[in-house]
């Protein structure tokens, strides 16, 4: 029986970094079958809140909930078991392994060998430059297309809810739009998807909804068209001016 709620529950998050507080009461949800963003400047808490819900840091206060059950203290792998997956901010592949070991190194957890390699078949057609690379080492591979195994590797693990650290940063525009695109179709094949982007035009373009986070505290809520068109956010993250 599927849980009722929000998929992901985040209550009055409070992490701190020992003097220095990162989060100060942070709230959101995440509903099945959503993209929802959070946008804010370098140091707001983006990534701090991502790796807090994939159990890398540990609260000082609040709550992370994930299908009804409370995540706080449950390691990392296990937190992987229940499908709550992590795409980290700068890739983490392996250079020296080839693609297809970085791809078959997501799906550590998992011990049902029909479906992994189904899933491996499925990755190849989201991304066919990866099958094209399958024995090259995944370090000799362009930004772009070690981004896509690291999304690749995340889906390896079948999450129920991927988290996206920043998959644009240092990629080159087009690379981004094909990021994007698949980021979408990842979704509309089932996978809930909860996204920290710097870009924050893009962000807002594959979102239903977004967070602004500004200094540890969420400062603005809402549909994605809503919090585009707030003068706020065009003046501050859009490059637009609040008249324009």
């Amino acid at each position: 029986m599927t849980p009722q709620g929000p998929l992901l529950e985040i209550r009055d998050l409070e992490v701190s970094y020992g003097a220095v507080q990162a989060l100060r009461g942070v709230s959101f949800t995440v509903d099945r079958g959503e993209v929802v963003t959070l946008i804010g400047a370098n140091g707001a808490g983006k990534s701090t809140i991502l790796k807090t819900v994939s159990g890398i840091l540990r609260p000082a206060g609040g709550s992370v909930r994930f299908q009804g059950s409370d995540l706080v203290g449950v390691p990392p792998h296990e937190i992987v078991k229940r499908g709550l997956v992590q795409c980290p901010e700068g890739r983490g592949i392996f250079p020296n392994l080839t693609v297809e070991e970085n791809l078959d190194l997501g799906a550590f957890v998992r011990t049902d060998r029909p479906g992994i390699a189904a899933d491996l078949s499925h990755v190849f057609t989201l991304f066919p430059r990866l099958q094209d690379r399958r024995r090259q080492r995944a370090g000799t591979l362009s930004g772009g297309e070690q981004q896509m195994l690291a999304i690749g590797r995340a889906l390896m693990a079948r999450p129920r809810l991927l988290l996206l650290d920043e998959p644009s940063l240092g990629l080159a525009p087009q690379m981004v739009e094909t990021i994007f695109e698949t980021v979408q179709r990842i979704n509309r094949e089932g996978t809930t998807i909860l996204l920290v982007e710097q870009n924050a035009h893009m962000a807002l373009e594959v979102a239903g909804r977004a967070y602004v986070l500004e200094t540890g505290r969420v400062s603005l809520e809402g549909s994605a068209d809503d919090v585009r068109k707030d003068p706020r956010v065009k003046d501050a993250y859009l490059g637009e001016h609040a008249g324009g």
